[in-house]
């Protein structure tokens, strides 16, 4: 059962006391929760940074593999 506020001035405090607690909560929630959600971002940067990298190797040395290829096979065109 919850009390009816009567007049204005007990709407009000009401009113005052739902978004105090409101502004604790999103204050708990910037401060715990987007913390560890922000740390977490960072951290899966760094690895799809490294992936990144490898991919980007990996491409490269199958492009010269197939540019030493190509070479071989034609030496008159390239020289």
């Amino acid at each position: 059962m919850t009390i009816e506020p009567k007049t204005q001035r007990e709407h009000i405090i009401s009113l005052h006391g739902h978004i105090t607690g409101l502004k604790k909560e999103v204050e708990d929630i910037k401060s715990n929760h987007l913390k560890h959600i922000h740390e977490e971002i960072d951290k899966l940067g760094g690895k799809i940074d490294k992936i990144y990298w490898v991919v980007l190797s990996t491409v490269g040395a199958v492009g010269l593999m197939v540019l030493e290829t190509f070479i071989q096979m034609f030496p008159s065109v390239i020289l």
